[in-house]
């Protein structure tokens, strides 16, 4: 019989054609394996050993990385990041210079420093958020919406001149399409178009579930 894994949902699978080592402990069960056994399997690729070592040190990883961040969805997010770049990595992984716990230990570091640099800059987004006028109501308590209206002002100046003009009037002045056409001189058509297209920008840019860029969908 064949035992052909699928890794787990939080750890990457092998792109599609790439063919995993056969060894000749195939066969066994992931837990049978030695430590030694899962790191030279992941370094040669075999997703097996990927899904043992998920298993394995999945939560010596989301401990050390709620220890540090204080907060379990992120702790959670760290931990699937670390096992899709250790999976990445593995080329690099040399199982005779050290442990996999140790080398998934140092990749927790680096993931755990970049949440706490991306936490740190969410504040300060918040912070310079009292410069940037308010297009959207009853934001004073979100810092979630705090954020998305600084990010969308951030993206608003990248826009073609024509489709920020109309969009700063719809998100700061509220006016109507009609109401812009009048004010601009432009054509309705012409600024229901700027309007859509601007939209489709943010977006891309920003995501869909930010205030305003479902009319675009």
């Amino acid at each position: 019989m064949t035992a052909q894994h699928t890794a787990p949902r939080s750890v990457p699978a092998p792109p599609h054609g790439t063919p995993a080592p056969r060894a000749r402990d195939e066969l066994r069960l992931p837990e049978q394996l030695s430590d030694e056994e899962v790191a030279t399997g992941l370094a040669a690729g075999d997703e097996h050993c990927l899904a043992a070592a998920h298993h394995r040190w999945g939560a010596l990883v989301h401990t050390l990385a709620r220890r540090a961040l204080g907060d379990d969805r992120e702790a959670e997010d760290v931990t699937q990041q670390v096992f899709i770049a250790a999976w990445r990595g593995r080329a690099g992984y040399r199982p005779e210079r050290g442990s996999l716990p140790g080398w998934l230990t140092g990749i927790t570091r680096f993931k755990v420093a970049d949440a706490l640099a991306h936490r740190t800059r969410r504040a300060e987004l918040v912070a310079a958020a009292g410069t940037v006028r308010s297009g959207f109501p009853d934001t004073a308590a979100r810092p979630e919406a705090v954020i998305d209206r600084v990010l969308v002002h951030h993206e608003l100046e990248r826009l073609p001149a024509a489709q920020r003009l109309v969009l700063r009037l719809a998100f700061y002045d509220d006016l109507t399409q009609a109401q812009i056409a009048v004010r601009t001189g432009l054509p309705l058509g012409t600024v229901k178009s700027h309007v859509r297209r601007g939209l489709l920008r943010l977006r891309d840019a920003l995501g869909p579930e930010l205030p305003g860029t479902e009319e675009a969908a």
